[in-house]
């Protein structure tokens, strides 16, 4: 009955993940058991990996294994241009794109009355910081076309007005539209067309 228990827990740990419900962790779970030896257990091992090493990138807020991340690491990334984003998966779908070849900040979230988030609880001192630092002369506000981002995009361009050239994504994200959601070449359009604020 033990035994029952344990795949019955790891159903409704897998129905959390985002994109899977009870009947696609239970498919997804009973594929895992028939596939124990090639998938069952490397994928218990590289999450145990996971998450040991896993952190918060002290510079951008990205994930990766070590206090600063590859991007943030990278000599070959443009120092004068910094590609603001919601979270790491709006990250992601830029690098997937493979068009920005500066580096990145991540806020956290974004803005929100209702939710009583205010800049103090993103990431937006850093931000302000790395642009006197790094001197960054472009500031790219790639945050998803919601109110909220939106709300947060003119907070950062009222904060930054005056000091680097700020632009943002243009033709091909929609209105209400999330990054992580686009495919490349949307991503890659809105990139190349972007407007000044």
């Amino acid at each position: 009955m033990s035994s029952n228990r344990d795949i019955d827990d790891l159903i409704d740990l897998m129905a959390r993940l985002p994109g899977l419900g009870p009947r696609s962790a239970r498919r997804a779970v009973l594929h895992l058991i028939r596939k124990r030896g090639l998938l069952l257990a490397p994928l218990a091992q590289a999450m145990q990996r996971v998450a040991d090493t896993a952190r918060e990138c002290l510079n951008c807020g990205n994930v990766g294994t070590a206090d600063l991340c590859d991007i943030c690491q990278s000599e070959k990334r443009e120092t004068g241009e910094i590609c603001v984003v919601e979270d790491v998966a709006d990250l992601w779908a830029m690098e997937r794109a493979g068009v920005f070849k500066g580096r990145y900040h991540v806020l956290g979230g974004t803005l929100s009355a209702l939710g009583s988030i205010g800049p103090e609880d993103l990431r937006i001192p850093r931000l302000l910081d790395r642009v006197a630092a790094e001197n960054v002369t472009e500031v790219i506000l790639a945050l998803n076309a919601t109110v909220d981002g939106q709300t947060t995009a003119h907070y950062i361009a009222d904060q930054l007005e005056g000091r680097v050239r700020l632009t943002s994504l243009a033709q091909g994200v929609p209105i209400g539209g999330e990054l992580d959601y686009l495919d490349d070449g949307t991503i890659n359009a809105a990139l190349r067309a972007r407007k000044d604020i």
